[in-house]
């Protein structure tokens, strides 16, 4: 199920999203002790991560992870932790706590097992923030793929390696039903064209073609979608 909000542009999806994002967090750390945090790489988020990091939070009760990651130590460009912990893990939320994604193997298939006990213990998330490609890919879950089916399947580990067949790098990937144990899920996206694959997605029901239709069109999972043309 799917809400879509819009907005006149990124300034004030951002004020709006770092204040539900705060309310959230807030909420778990008062309710629970410690509040989950699952984030996207790419451009989208930067301005509001850095929004985020200056806000008033018990960052030191909040864990942050990424939805997937490329296979790279975070001393490389196309790094999506080297992103979180240059725009996100600053000011104020520098006091959070990160769980990567990474393990220095030489293939991210190698390091799966790694990787895995780091997400799969960890309680119910409070809040997951998704990105969506041109393809309709989300996390490291791409059509592409052959771990698609793999990773969109109910029973999936919490965390898989992927080989995508049309974008660079192995990627490691939180699985569908990782991704869906979470309270809120939010869709960020930014651009008229993403509008138009959000139109795309949700006019057809097959999710191996559009991985993110196994969020939006999810029979008991809401997904807050943030969009913003410009």
């Amino acid at each position: 199920m799917m809400q879509l909000n819009q907005f006149t542009d990124t300034t004030a999806l951002n004020q709006d999203f770092a204040q539900r994002l705060v309310t959230i967090l807030q909420q778990a750390i008062s309710e629970r002790g410690a509040a989950y945090l699952v984030v996207s790489g790419g451009k989208t988020p930067q301005a509001l991560f850095n929004t985020l990091s200056q806000t008033d939070l018990a960052w030191d009760k909040v864990t942050v992870l990424l939805a997937d990651d490329r296979w790279l130590d975070d001393s490389q460009q196309d790094s999506n932790e080297r992103l979180v912990k240059a725009t996100l893990l600053q000011y104020k939320a520098s006091a959070a706590q990160f769980i990567s994604l990474y393990a220095n193997t030489a293939s991210a298939f190698d390091g799966a097992a790694q990787v895995l006990p780091r997400v799969a213990a960890l309680p119910a998330f409070d809040a997951v923030i998704l990105g969506m490609g041109e393809d309709g890919h989300t996390a490291s879950l791409f059509p592409c793929s052959e771990q698609i089916r793999a990773g969109l399947t109910e029973d999936a580990p919490a965390v898989l390696a992927v080989q995508p067949a049309t974008a660079p790098y192995q990627r490691m990937s939180l699985s569908l039903a990782r991704l869906l144990n979470s309270r809120h899920i939010f869709l960020h996206l930014v651009g008229a064209n993403k509008l138009t694959v959000l139109e795309k997605a949700m006019a057809d029901s097959d999710v191996y073609a559009m991985p993110i239709r196994a969020f939006l069109q999810h029979p008991v999972a809401e997904v807050t979608v943030m969009y913003t043309a410009n």
